[in-house]
């Protein structure tokens, strides 16, 4: 159990009442919205907010089974032939990486004159990869760079994407590739507790291989490899779907706090403006690949867009905007990313790097 079962209870009361806000003023996404800037602006407040990773760790499993469940035999024929899509997002994600990080090396190097040098390459290095927080924060600990600003910076990145994608999907009208198979309106309880078992099996796998996001890759990799061979357990309720956007709303705002913005504060207005600057170019990258794909826009926004693989996810599911394809973009790419960028880190700063290890 929690240290603090009552500063958990709280912090999911005040979750749902951010999202019950957020329903009655319109909002996108408001399971995910709501609760997200409630808790966030709590926990800079300096209220006592809290979380608790078993919840997070359900919220994960819920949307990675409901993710999986678009990906019928015909959606995974048109994801497929988009490989050298996927292939150019991944080459684009790791390029827009390594300039966002020499942005926030150039603006702050000279202004943290008690980081050393070795230091502060790779903490700007993998605090402006496009990869998750937690994956980025241990690679950055094993380069002996400063977690906590890699930790910031990931953690700010992904809120400014999340909230800013969803309302400008919104105000502009644009459509994405909406693909909603039968079974998806569909729930049937012995097939939805199969379903359940099924993909705790693949969390539990994933788990015990050490890979990332087990708790979100086990049950979406399970869930596609039942809906991909044809059997249709059961859907996924709404009101289960929206309990599992606010635990992982809740998981990313507590990680806030009144330090959190005071540590450091050119550190992270960098980082607020190299995120705005990835939102724009990334939009660009989108338009041209939707016109040689043929995809919507809407949908490859969200699909090479530098924000986290469940927020994206959730935005194209609630919105409607192409799940599969923007799983499939956001997946390919996280796996991509975290193969390559320690080699590349060692590649492109071996003077770094021999200095970390020397």
């Amino acid at each position: 159990m929690p240290r603090k079962p009552v500063a958990v209870l709280v912090t999911l009361l005040l979750a749902l009442a951010g999202a019950g806000l957020c329903v009655l003023a319109g909002t996108p996404l408001p399971w995910m919205m709501g609760p997200l800037l409630a808790t966030a602006c709590a926990s800079v407040a300096g209220a006592p907010t809290a979380g608790w990773r078993p919840l997070g760790n359900a919220g994960q499993w819920i949307i990675g089974t409901a993710l999986g469940l678009y990906f019928t035999p015909q959606v995974t024929a048109l994801v497929g032939s988009l490989w050298w899509a996927i292939g150019l997002a991944i080459a684009w994600a790791l390029g827009l990486g390594w300039f966002f990080g020499g942005w926030l090396h150039r603006v702050n190097a000279a202004h943290m004159p008690e980081v050393a040098a070795p230091k502060m390459r790779a903490t700007s290095y993998f605090a402006g990869a496009i990869g998750g927080a937690s994956e980025m924060t241990l690679l950055a600990e094993r380069a002996h760079a400063r977690t906590d600003l890699v930790a910031a910076s990931h953690s700010l990145r992904l809120l400014l994407v999340t909230v800013t994608i969803p309302f400008a999907m919104q105000f502009s009208g644009l459509h994405g590739l909406d693909l909603n198979p039968p079974v998806l309106r569909a729930v049937h309880g012995p097939g939805l507790a199969l379903l359940a078992l099924a993909t705790a099996a693949g969390a539990w796998l994933m788990h015990r291989l050490g890979r990332a996001n087990p708790w979100f890759m086990g049950p979406l990799l399970a869930a596609m490899g039942l809906t991909m061979g044809g059997i249709s357990l059961s859907g996924i309720p709404s009101w289960l779907s929206n309990a599992a956007q606010l635990l992982i709303a809740v998981g990313l705002g507590v990680r806030f706090s009144r330090a959190f913005l005071y540590a450091a504060p050119r550190w992270m207005a960098s980082v607020v403006l190299g995120t705005l600057g990835m939102l724009a170019v990334s939009a660009g990258f989108a338009w041209l690949l939707a016109q040689t794909t043929g995809l919507p826009l809407a949908t490859l926004i969200l699909g090479t867009s530098p924000g986290g693989i469940a927020e994206m996810a959730i935005t194209a599911k609630v919105l409607q905007l192409g799940v599969p394809v923007v799983t499939a973009f956001q997946v390919c790419r996280l796996v991509a990313v975290l193969v390559l960028v320690a080699p590349l880190y060692r590649w492109l700063y071996p003077d770094a790097s021999d200095a970390e290890t020397g």
